[in-house]
């Protein structure tokens, strides 16, 4: 049973058992940078995890999946082993802490190691819980990974799909961006969606006071009502791939299953 979720009394009992993370991503108009954040304050323990730094290089699109043997380096130089409970948190509008657990999941981390804080750091200071500025540093590893390709897709699956219905395609961007009502921040984008994929906005299924999800019955409620079906196969895309890593851990706690994202997503696909 993957253990998708932790909660924040959850941390605070095991914080000295555990890999902390803050995976604080944020959108280029929120003119708000996560690592300057984290040094003011954060949870103890935690280490910050650039999620642009620590993607590929050798792409124009943002924050894909890094070769196997640079995640290797970065996780190593970190101090990550195969065998630690990961807990990755953020404090992000777009739950950003989404997608490193996805990351993880990717390289094949123990699926029961690897979880996201429910509420992240919003909830956590609205409980008015610990913080720290130290920064704790932690010795070299070794850390194998190990691809799981059927958990990413490209642009040309994407086309395939489109006349062979293999799969469903969820695009977790809000309503107007999917309907192209909205302009798109990328000016190299064109407006509108995937032909063939359904639209839900990652929003519906946070709680807006805390961050957190909504339980498991809220979930499978908004699939339904969505007109999605967690017993097909499906899949997800965003903007550029962080968004649908929340829509993916939303599937996986209903069904269990590990998500399948579009890597490069509308920022990939929307190019004029």
């Amino acid at each position: 049973m993957m253990r998708n979720l932790i909660t924040t009394d959850w941390l605070e009992k095991n914080i000295n058992n555990v890999r902390i993370f803050d995976a604080s991503w944020h959108l280029p108009t929120a003119l708000r940078n996560g690592l300057n954040e984290f040094k003011k304050e954060h949870i103890k323990n935690s280490n910050f995890f650039d999620i642009d730094k620590n993607s590929e290089k050798d792409t124009f699109l943002p924050h894909m999946l890094p070769k196997k043997e640079y995640w290797e380096k970065v996780l190593s130089h970190l101090g990550i082993k195969n065998s630690d409970h990961v807990v990755i948190y953020d404090n992000s509008d777009v739950i950003s802490s989404c997608r490193v657990w996805y990351n993880f999941l990717y390289y094949n981390h123990n699926p029961d190691l690897i979880s996201v804080l429910d509420g992240g750091f919003k909830k956590w200071l609205l409980e008015k819980r610990q913080v720290t500025t130290e920064v704790k540093k932690y010795p070299n590893s070794l850390y194998k990974a190990e691809e799981n390709s059927k958990l990413v897709l490209n642009k040309s699956q994407i086309d395939e799909n489109i006349k062979k219905k293999i799969f469903e395609l969820i695009d977790a961007r809000g309503k107007e961006r999917f309907l192209g009502l909205q302009p798109e921040s990328r000016k190299e984008l064109k407006s509108g969606n995937i032909k063939g994929s359904k639209n839900l906005p990652f929003k519906l299924l946070i709680n807006e006071k805390d961050n957190s999800f909504k339980t498991k019955e809220e979930l499978a409620s908004i699939f339904e009502k969505n007109k999605i079906d967690v017993n097909k196969q499906l899949a997800f895309t965003c903007g550029s791939g962080i968004t649908a890593c929340i829509l993916g851990l939303a599937n996986s706690i209903i069904s269990g299953r590990k998500p399948i994202i579009y890597d490069g997503s509308w920022a990939e696909y929307g190019l004029k």
